[in-house]
This record gives structure tokens, sequence and C-alpha cells, in this order.
């Protein structure tokens, strides 16, 4: 029977089979359904869906929604985080390979695929060919803040331009950026040519033009950038860009409550990433929010949860749940006003080109270039 499940059944609980789909919303209506319903539906079985009820085995009960929700996200989360932690061993070695000689010829064999960009000089011509030549779609990833309104009218010409030749955006940011006043307004303005959505941590800052040419940071202090025109690795960026853009939140749409009364989005978010033991610093720039605002968070978070001390709160986070992935199954929560989430000098975070121009270098006066400067 599981064999037979397998074949006639081939998917996961993302996304039922028409049959699956029918008992187990009559399951979830009703309580229960006769173990005989799951005789066509193995499926339902193998996926933990329904499981026998321990007061009548002749009967099935469903798995809760919530529960099934919680389990998706959480291997969603996993899966990304697990791509991330590829994508940085990749940029390293990149980042050597480049800086190894060889002979003239091979180097520039390799210069057509993977090539290095030091100084905004270059990587803004580069990045100026790849807007030129740009014909059907951009995806951007921005992390960081939320940046001065007078900065985000610079570069706003470029996006009109790509939006003329009917170019499509899609760009991905931190949660802390809806509440910049300027994105919402260029947004606006641009209509449906952008599509913006949100996570609580995002990739490193990624531009794709055309599926077909990528750019990346390249080193830590951002002063280079790689390029990247092999097929492979910019399938593969696309790939992760993808699976980001799954998990993530649409701008229009309010954040997910948590599961703990008191505890905000963004609160429950910190004690993840306190339960995996990072300090103050790092949890702010992975979240793109200030310092002190991480801690004006976290502090608020230890009084919620009663406790009295860091090792305390560690406990506790781990007591009540807290230490997993956002159960977005819930009715959104009013998105609080976060002004002092800005990050003064961080220059990162949503731009006037839906991610495209915010993401060229410091030669242009208050935008950010891939490398995050």
């Amino acid at each position: 029977m599981a064999g037979h499940g397998t074949e006639e059944h081939p998917h996961g609980a993302d996304r039922l089979c028409e049959a699956g789909d029918r008992v187990y919303s009559r399951a979830v209506r009703r309580g229960r359904v006769p173990r005989g319903d799951a005789g066509p539906v193995p499926c339902l079985l193998e996926l933990a869906l329904l499981h026998p009820d321990p007061d009548d085995m002749e009967w099935l009960v469903p798995t809760s929604p919530q529960e099934v929700m919680t389990r998706l996200l959480r291997g969603l989360h996993d899966e990304v985080s697990a791509s991330e932690r590829r994508m940085g061993s990749a940029v390293a070695a990149f980042e050597w390979y480049a800086g190894l000689g060889g002979a003239p010829g091979a180097r520039a064999a390799e210069g057509a695929a993977i090539r290095v960009l030091d100084g905004s000089s270059r990587i803004q011509a580069a990045l100026d060919q790849a807007t030129e030549a740009c014909t059907t779609e951009v995806l951007t990833v921005q992390p960081g803040g939320i940046r001065r309104e007078h900065e985000l009218s610079e570069g706003l010409h470029r996006a009109l331009e790509l939006r003329g030749r009917g170019v499509r955006m899609r760009d991905l940011y931190n949660h802390v950026a809806r509440h910049g006043q300027g994105l919402l307004n260029y947004l606006e303005l641009m209509g449906d040519a952008v599509e913006a959505r949100t996570l609580d941590e995002v990739v490193d800052r990624l531009i794709l033009f055309d599926r077909k040419v990528a750019f990346i940071p390249a080193n830590a202090d951002r002063t280079m950038a790689l390029e990247l025109r092999h097929p492979a690795l910019v399938a593969y960026l696309v790939t992760v860009f993808e699976r980001l853009w799954r998990l993530a939140i649409p701008l229009g749409a309010q954040l997910p409550q948590t599961r703990i009364e008191g505890v905000s989005h963004r609160e429950q978010s910190i004690a993840a990433l306190l339960a995996e033991g990072h300090q103050d610093a790092v949890i702010a720039e992975r979240l793109g929010i200030s310092v002190r605002t991480c801690r004006a968070h976290i502090a608020r978070l230890s009084e919620t949860l009663g406790a009295a001390s860091r090792t305390q709160l560690g406990v506790r986070i781990a007591q009540v749940g807290l230490d997993g992935p956002v159960d977005a199954s819930g009715p959104g929560e009013a998105v609080p006003d976060a002004a002092s989430d800005a990050v003064p000098g961080q220059g990162r975070g949503p731009g006037p080109a839906g991610g495209v121009t915010e993401a060229l270098p410091d030669a242009l006066p208050g935008r950010g270039s891939p490398t995050g400067r």
C-alpha cells in the first residue's frame, strides 16, 4: 500500500492531490473520518495528516492545519538556511580562486563567467551595462534598515526607464523596511511594475537581471563585487531568491501574530536568534534594526517571559517554544511605528529603484552597491 501511495500520490503536504484534499478537509470539518475513507488516499497517512483515533481505532483524526503549517514553515526555513550557508561558502571560494594567478588565457576565459569588480567605478559601470541590457525582469534582495527619505529620490529615473521598457521587478526586504514611508511612496509611483515582500532575515545584497547576470558582494568590507554570468551559478541564485520569495510576506499584508500573548513578531525573531547564541549586534544586523532597538526588544521580551537574566531568558525562550520560526497561521498583527529602527549611516535599505538603483555604488550619493555600501 505504501508503494501504491508513492506512485499514485507523488506530492508533499504543501500540495495535496484532489482526493486527499477532499478527505483531509472533511476530517478537519467533522473532527474525524472512518478509516476506510483513507483507503484511496494513503498519502494522508504517509504525510501524518491523519492518524488513528486513540479512543476508536476504526476512525482517523486530522493533524490540525496550524500544526501542518508550522511543520511546512520549519522545513522551508531549514532548507533556505542551508542554501544561504552553501551560497556563503561559494562566495568565499570564488574570492579565493579569483585571487590566484594563472595563465593569461585561463584568466580571460574565467572572466567571462565570473568577474571581480574592484571599486565603486567598476561596479557602477557593470551595473549600468546590465541595467541597459535588461528587458524582462529584475530580482533583488535588499538587506538593512530604513533609508532617509531625501535619499530615496535619487536614481528614480532608472526605475522609471525599466518600467517604460516593460521590465518587471521583485524586491525582498527585511520586515523593518515596512516602516519607511519613502518605500511605500515609491511602490505607489511604480504601480504594478514592482512587487515587494519582506522577511525577518534576508541574505546579503543580490541583484539578478533577466536571470542571466547576477551581482553579489565579494569581500567582507564590501569594496568589491562579483559579476556572475555562469548559467549554473545564476540559476542557483535564482532558486535561492524564489525560495525566499515563497517564505516572504507581501508588503501589503500584515505580519502574522505569534503564539505567545504580549510577544511581537519581531521579538519572536529576536528570541529565535538569541536561542542560536547570537550577540545583540549580530541580531540587529540580521534583522536590519539598530543595536539600541534590538536591546529594547530584548528587555521587553525578558519582562514578558519573566526572565531576570540572559541565561534565564534563554531557558524561558525554549520552554515557551519561541526558538523556532514564526507560525504564520494566525491573523496578522498591526505593524508598529518603528522610526527608531533606522540605522544612521548604515546606507542599506529600500531604495527608489525597486532595489536596482538602491544597489548602485557610492559614486552616486545616497545609494548603496551590491556590496551593501
